[in-house]
């Protein structure tokens, strides 16, 4: 096979296959592999008929067909598969070459894959990619890190195949080296988590505690669409309500048993990890999986009573505290992201630039919203910014709205419906902005049953104590374990 490939693509599912398209629909020749050659060559015969698009059929007749320093993204399943088709692709390529991993990657695989391929002086992409399939064929997301080298190697495909905004820039850049790029987007799909879970207590709210119709939600859902709350994810939601089957609305047909594929989950153990608070995104990993408990769901409905009426009052009041509430509980999800990303850049030595990353998120992603450009100016303002309910727009805004928000929040809970993600919110917003939690008492019982010491309202901060509670005890404090 003679050498004509700009880029190589490996694995051809369907954001593979409109990844390849997009590259080739800004002047890439693109040489494709599948592990299965009847799918390269269903896909060479059919949607890619007629573009710089060819194919190859094995590793090595890939590597053979690209120009150097060679270029090749990974389209497979996270996990071992990734790791399999770089040991194949290792023996072929030579120093300098770049292995991009487009996948949903957890980032501790990519910062391990980074350090093995440059012991072998290969350089490594994890580039996050957000849009879905529309994204991957006409402007994605992409959110790349790993070996800082492969930046200049890669920028020109990444950059001119991603998402535009109105100016022109691109909704790509680097993000740090090494797992920066999937760690990123893990996060991204973590607020994604938060975003639809409002939106699905938003409907609950709707259609029990209104007893609205399809029609009426798509149409409130709409006029949100205008406002603060424009973005994708409202967008598509008021589609989802509008979409009729035989007649009658497609979403009371679907099961509500809702599925997650692990990066929400990552996004929550990588928190506990850091000590980093994202109370909303953990309620909205934890309601899917209460969700997914359908059967048992079906049983208790049967034995356990409960509150399930109506919400009284003026729909319209009702529904606009409802809108600030969800755009309340918008903002605290989102500062927990940045907050989190913060906490990861200090822990891995990471730089990364918050403001830019908001930018990243404004065309092409799932979470893509009108608010994102407010973040951007928070972060430009002040870099250091430790928390976005702290920058004056945002920190207003919530203020502003607390009060519709609290009566949201108490209206749902009177009606017997839950809202895990909203109320979360809340109790973090009271958290945060409470100068003296109880949990004074908390340290004190355990350093009664544990013997762990605590600070002194009165004495410096970093000066331990122990108190012997019951008379009985001994003056040291506990080292053997914590509680």
């Amino acid at each position: 096979m003679t050498v004509s490939g700009d880029i190589g693509l490996i694995g051809l599912a369907v954001m593979g296959q409109n990844l390849a398209m997009n590259m080739a629909d800004h002047g890439f020749a693109v040489v494709v592999h599948n592990r299965t050659t009847e799918r390269t060559t269903e896909f060479l015969a059919g949607p890619a008929a007629g573009m710089s698009i060819t194919g190859a059929n094995t590793p090595e007749a890939l590597a053979k067909a690209l120009a150097t320093p060679r270029r090749i993204v990974l389209m497979v399943k996270a996990g071992r598969a990734v790791d399999t088709v770089i040991e194949a692709l290792i023996p072929h390529l030579d120093p300098g070459d770049v292995i991009i991993d487009g996948g949903n990657s957890f980032f501790q695989d990519s910062i391990r894959r980074a350090a093995r391929l440059e012991e072998q002086g290969l350089l490594f992409v994890g580039a996050g990619i957000s849009g879905g399939e529309e994204g991957a064929r006409h402007g994605p997301s992409i959110m790349p890190g790993g070996s800082p080298e492969a930046w200049p190697l890669v920028r020109d495909i990444l950059q001119g195949i991603a998402a535009k905004v109105a100016d022109g820039t691109p909704c790509c850049d680097w993000v740090g080296p090494n797992g920066a790029g999937h760690y990123v987007k893990m996060v991204h799909n973590g607020i994604e988590y938060g975003d639809i879970q409002l939106l699905a207590e938003a409907y609950d709210i709707m259609r029990i505690g209104l007893g609205m119709t399809h029609d009426e939600m798509a149409d409130v859902l709409s006029q949100w669409n205008t406002g603060r709350l424009r973005s994708y994810l409202v967008e598509i939601t008021a589609d989802v309500m509008r979409f009729r089957h035989n007649g009658e609305p497609l979403l009371d047909k679907i099961v509500d048993a809702a599925g997650q594929k692990g990066t929400g989950r990552w996004t929550v153990e990588s928190a506990l990890r850091l000590g980093s608070p994202v109370t909303l995104i953990s309620e909205a990993v934890f309601a899917r999986s209460v969700s997914a408990l359908k059967e048992e769901r079906i049983t208790a409905s049967r034995s356990l009573t409960g509150p399930q009426s109506l919400i009284e009052g003026d729909h319209e009041a009702i529904l606009t505290d409802l809108e600030s509430a969800i755009y309340a509980s918008k903002i605290v999800s989102y500062t927990q992201g940045f907050t989190l990303m913060r906490a990861a850049a200090d822990e891995y030595d990471w730089e990364l630039d918050f403001g830019s990353l908001a930018l990243m998120w404004r065309e092409g992603c799932i979470i893509r919203a009108a608010f994102l450009e407010g973040i951007h100016d928070a972060f430009t303002t002040d870099p250091n910014l430790s928390s976005l309910l702290l920058d004056p727009v945002f920190g207003d805004a919530v203020q502003s709205a607390q009060e519709a928000w609290r009566r949201t929040v108490a209206r749902a809970v009177i009606a017997g419906i839950p809202v895990p993600a909203c109320s979360s919110a809340l109790a973090f917003f009271d958290a945060y902005r409470t100068e003296r939690l109880p949990a004074n008492l908390i340290q004190a019982l355990r350093d009664y049953f544990g013997a762990h010491g605590y600070e002194r309202t009165d004495r410096e901060r970093g000066e331990w104590f122990h108190t012997d509670w019951t008379g009985k005890g001994g003056d040291v404090s506990a080292g053997s374990y914590t509680a």
